[in-house]
């Protein structure tokens, strides 16, 4: 049978072609004796010396690894021309040739819909959006396993730093997808493949620079496979760098490993291990853009007014107000993962930092019983340990910038000066202000199985079950006490006389547990034949939370504790492709899904109460899309469009309300929204040496109701109050509706790749809180954010020896040096210019701006 897409190339070259539907290619070279090698993933490489005289025709029978594809099926990974959902892939030497060392996501910023930024700047604080629904809306995989966060869905990435490394294939598929797990899929789902079958043998050194002082090692080791039977990859990461954000800097390290043992013909096992044990500095706070720069001010529109209002003064678009200076005469120690340790420079302190190290190991077991019936299943563990940092008490502030910074040394000065006795007559020095960690402790157990009935030749079923259980310990604790003793502390209801005055790296503020009980199956049917393709699935999934407040005490001197009811959610999708001929496809699905809330919306865990009246989300779903192949195979076109129904939607947020002075939750329940959209990808190849590639989209996403809202403060004694949240026809904020990725990459000889990516957007709307949103005589539109463009440059060229495989590369982040916001909060309640009278206008938001120009360059040798 022929298979489309092989990879055929001239060996040590990137002179190749992919075969068509009927497994032809075409390479034009000049007469002579060539090494030819076809690749396919799931066969073994063929390679022939082929002596080419006018026209040579040459054939490969390549043969298929037994389980070779088990990776792809049990992740759902969608198949060209048949399954029918919009999606994209991305494969390994793409990740090499784009990503430059930096957060995964942002090698996706080239996929219709998607929108991925670095945030703060942070390594590893970057996000995703997909379709507008941030990436608690979406499933983000490795391996076909879920790793969002189970308390509240987020993802992150700092906690798999240096996973583009061992990434084998990226494959994101939008909206509901194909996943027949009920996962968070509303915005699609991306799943990163790590496959050691489908590496070469080799050992890998990779050595990179970059803008901030960074510097990047990297190690790896690939046995491929060993007589069809074993394949083993194992490496390592070390990254190090002071940061391109001020104070922004990284000490992270990574480690992986993969294996594939064939046991006999009806049996494998595969073992995936990674992690990332890193700390880093962040920027946690936006400010007014004016603050950053007053060029960009300018450009935005401010008036004169606004940029002389001394708060207002310029800093620079690398300022980062979590972190200032510090006496290098201070040499108290800080407390993290369960020891003291110096701090990480002399000279100044991180108001904000990250530490965190996450590993996930799974064991897969694909079983083959009969021609008609097949298992595959997955054991996973993760165990998380860290936290970030921030402060805690009373803290002296530095107004010297016009933006409050910490005094360290003042706040020192005063902790020592405050004297307190404790009950035995000794005197300590009571901190008034001190560093926290706010540490998230946890583990997460899973099992996944789905089973695979081959009915007919035409017709398969499939069933499963997805079984969770998670820890997750919260607790502040004493970080550093900044010159002092011990810190008082009043809060625990267990805690009386001295046992109240915290030294270091004793717990303050609060200290509970939660637990995550998941439960959920699916079945699943899908028809093939001749030019058909259907499918359907059916799932259900159930949830029930568990909270423990260890330091408030119950009526009976017990520790509080809630137990929820299980809650159920479910999922119906399906869809059909259709083949009309060898060049052309269409396809479309759609689906509903009641997806249980997430716990936080469930329950209130500062204050240890259920949440009122809390109900699952539903999502309507439809799309419809085709694929077309042209020009003899060197075009291809996609389109595809979709509109989605997101009801009861709740959202709940840590805000400070000014006008009282006090820090609390707030829940916003009943909210609806629309999301519909159009999406194009478009390549095109006229000849060997040149290629281009093109993905637009244009969505419309905006809240089609007002809603209810409840602010609970965690102040005690104080009552909760209830608003409307105003914003029926507010757009979508925090990702651009209008999007365009263009690029064109050229291979002028042999071993050279040049590409430049060039990107643009607009109709982006800031974000918005729910705070902002009170006002039944405010309903104006959020802010929209100017349109920008980017361009990226990318360079590789494979240094011809028969010695090893050695690549240069370099690439070049904003090349032109664009001025943008690349992220934003509207009507800013701390950093907005409110003299003017206006709420939704450029200066009164806050922002984060894009990154000036940065580089990434290095060197690779393969041996």
């Amino acid at each position: 049978e022929p298979l489309v897409g092989a990879n055929v190339y001239l060996k040590g070259t990137t002179v190749g072609a992919a075969s068509d539907e009927e497994g032809m290619y075409f390479i034009k070279v000049a007469d002579g004796t060539y090494d030819v090698v076809c690749d396919y993933v799931g066969y073994a490489t063929s390679t022939q010396s082929v002596t080419v005289s006018g026209e040579t025709k040459v054939d490969f029978v390549l043969t298929e690894f037994l389980f070779a594809k088990a990776i792809d099926v049990f992740a759902d990974r969608a198949i060209e021309r048949e399954t029918p959902v919009a999606y994209t892939n991305v494969d390994k030497i793409e990740i090499e040739n784009r990503l430059g060392s930096q957060d995964i996501p942002l090698v996706l910023n080239v996929t219709p819909s998607v929108f991925a930024t670095d945030n703060g700047g942070g390594p590893g604080d970057s996000r995703i959006n997909v379709r507008g629904f941030t990436q608690r809306n979406m499933a983000v995989m490795i391996n076909g396993v879920p790793v969002n966060d189970m308390e509240n869905g987020w993802v992150y990435w700092s906690n798999w730093d240096g996973l583009g490394d061992a990434t084998s294939s990226i494959q994101v598929q939008r909206g509901l997808s194909a996943v027949n797990l009920a996962t968070p899929s509303i915005g699609g789902t991306m799943n990163i493949i790590t496959d050691p079958t489908t590496q070469k043998s080799g050992i890998n050194y990779k050595d990179e620079i970059g803008s901030g002082f960074f510097h990047k090692r990297t190690l790896f080791a690939n046995t491929g496979l060993i007589d069809d039977k074993f394949a083993l990859t194992i490496g390592g990461v070390r990254k190090t760098g002071e940061g391109v954000v001020d104070g922004a800097w990284t000490d992270a390290w990574a480690y992986y490993l993969g294996a594939a043992y064939q046991l006999n013909k009806k049996n494998r096992l595969e073992l995936y291990a990674t992690g990332a044990p890193q700390k880093h500095g962040q920027r946690r706070w936006r400010l007014n853009a004016a603050n950053f720069s007053h060029k960009l001010a300018k450009d935005l529109g401010y008036s004169s007014a606004a940029l002389n209002d001394p708060l207002f003064a310029e800093q620079g678009l690398l300022y980062n107000s979590n972190w200032s200076g510090v006496s290098s005469s201070y040499q108290g120690n800080q407390f993290w993962d369960g020891e003291q340790r110096q701090r990480h420079a002399d000279g100044y302190i991180n108001e904000s930092e990250n530490y965190y190290h996450k590993p996930i190991v799974n064991l897969n077991w694909y079983a083959q019983f009969s021609d008609k019936i097949s298992l595959y299943t997955t054991a996973y563990y993760s165990g998380g340990v860290g936290g970030g940092t921030g402060t805690f008490g009373s803290l002296g502030w530095d107004y010297s910038l016009k933006q409050r910074v910490i005094d360290y040394d003042a706040t020192i000065a005063r902790n020592q000066a405050n004297i307190d006795s404790l009950s035995d007559g000794t005197h300590v020095m009571s901190s008034r202000g001190i560093l926290r960690n706010s540490v998230n402790t946890q583990w997460t157990i899973g099992l996944l199985s789905k089973a695979y009935y081959q009915a007919s030749e035409d017709l398969k079923f499939s069933l499963g079950i997805d079984w969770r259980k998670a820890q997750v310990e919260h607790y502040r604790e004493v970080r550093d006490l900044l010159g002092g003793d011990v810190f008082f502390f009043n809060g625990n209801d267990f805690d009386s006389g001295d046992a109240r005055y915290k030294k270091i790296g004793e717990k303050i503020d609060y200290n509970f547990t939660n637990d995550i009980n998941w439960i959920g199956g699916y079945v699943q049917s899908e028809y093939t034949k001749d030019k058909l393709t259907a499918y359907g699935t059916a799932g259900i999934s159930m949830i029930k939370y568990n909270h423990t407040n260890h330091f408030m005490q119950d009526t009976d001197g017990s520790e509080v504790s809630i137990e929820t009811d299980n809650i159920t959610g479910g999922q119906l999708k399906g869809g059909v492709s259709y083949r009309l001929n060898k060049n052309i496809d269409i396809y479309t699905n759609l689906g509903y899904v009641s997806k249980v809330p997430l716990l936080d919306a469930v329950i209130n865990d500062y204050r240890s109460e259920l949440i009122d009246n809390y109900e699952n989300e539903t999502f309507y779903s439809f799309e419809a899309g085709s694929n077309i192949k042209l020009l003899d195979n060197t075009m291809s076109l996609g389109g595809n469009v979709y509109y989605t129904i997101w009801n009861n939607r709740t959202l709940t947020q840590t805000d400070f309300d000014n006008t009282a002075g006090i820090e609390g939750l707030v829940v916003v329940t009943g909210l609806d929204a629309k999301h519909m959209g159009l999406e194009l990808t478009g390549a095109y190849q006229p000849m060997n040496f040149a290629r281009f590639d093109i993905a637009a989209s244009v969505g419309s996403w905006e809240n089609t109701s007002d809603a209810n809202a409840n602010y609970k403060p965690y102040s005690a004694g104080i009552s909760d109050s209830a608003f409307t949240v105003y914003t029926d026809g507010i757009k979508i904020g925090d990702a651009p509706q209008t999007q365009l990725a263009a690029s064109v990459t050229v291979f002028p000889v042999n071993g050279l790749s040049l590409q430049l990516i060039y990107r643009f957007y607009d109709n982006y709307y800031a974000d918005w809180n729910a705070l902002s949103r009170g006002n039944a005589n405010d309903t104006e539109q959020s802010w929209q954010i100017p349109s920008y463009n980017m361009v990226d440059l990318h360079f590789s060229y494979k240094i011809p020896t028969d010695v090893a495989d050695v690549k240069i590369f370099a690439h070049v982040f904003n090349l032109f040096n664009e001025l943008y916001v690349q992220d934003a909060t509207d009507n800013s309640q701390y950093n907005g210019y409110s003299a003017n009278g206006t709420n939704h206008s450029a200066d009164d938001a806050e922002i984060y701006p894009g990154l000036p120009r940065t580089f990434n360059l290095g060197l690779s040798v393969g041996l």
